[in-house]
């Protein structure tokens, strides 16, 4: 599924995360140049980037210069469907983590544990490959590096996008969470899922629809009732 996301401001206090900052490196080690890295810059923070699309192995999204809009094209391996279940798994190992995530924090012992299993999160700068259709000889072009630049600050205050752009979206997490808070138990009979976990996805569910429910009364105009509040 793709996300669009509406163009970027840079962050009044730049990328702070220590995630948003793993990015960045990324796309400094992706960057031919110095030169390309710093036109790249000055695109992203006069916010020549348009609206930025996200889907699972990749990114789209136009980019002004001068008079002329060009449009990029980033791809990003996705996890294989063993490191996608194990991520899922690293999540739901400690209650707690799905909410930190939700709440726009990526914790850094689910980030180890997840390289632990085999779940590469955070990208290196190999794997970010870009395309564009101006007629620059070198990829990463500045435009590329200006969409790349502007998807940090998406990851910087929502982790769950670098979840999206490896394959597991939010949600498919949630669904594959709820899945796993089942009662199901052991051949002794002892529960398989903790009940701390259990009661963080009831309720990162529970909140999640009735957050979809009260996006569309308000799309459609509809008086929004207390129950749902």
């Amino acid at each position: 599924m793709r996300t669009t996301f509406t163009r970027q401001t840079q962050p009044t206090r730049g990328v702070r995360s220590w995630w948003g900052k793993a990015w960045q490196r990324a796309v400094e080690e992706a960057a031919y140049s110095e030169a390309e890295l710093r036109r790249g810059r000055t695109h992203a923070r006069r916010g020549d980037v348009g609206a930025i699309s996200v889907e699972p192995g990749g990114l789209l999204a136009a980019c002004r210069d001068g008079d002329d809009a060009w449009t990029v094209q980033v791809a990003l391996p996705v996890l294989e469907p063993a490191a996608r279940s194990a991520l899922v798994e690293a999540v739901a190992a400690e209650a707690g983590r799905i909410a930190e995530l939700l709440a726009g924090n990526l914790p850094h012992d689910l980030v180890e544990h997840a390289e632990e299993v085999g779940a590469e999160l955070l990208p290196y700068g190999g794997e970010l490959t870009a395309t564009c259709t101006c007629t620059h000889y070198l990829d990463p072009c500045p435009h590329a590096i200006a969409v790349l630049m502007q998807v940090g600050w998406l990851v910087d205050t929502d982790p769950l996008v670098l979840f999206a752009l490896r394959g597991v979206e939010r949600d498919t997490l949630l669904a594959d969470l709820h899945a796993r808070t089942i009662p199901a138990a052991d051949t002794d009979g002892h529960p398989l899922v903790s009940a701390d976990l259990a009661d963080d996805v009831e309720l990162v569910v529970d909140a999640a629809v009735r957050a979809q429910r009260l996006v569309a009364l308000f799309e459609a105009g509809a008086e929004l009732p207390d129950g749902l509040l």
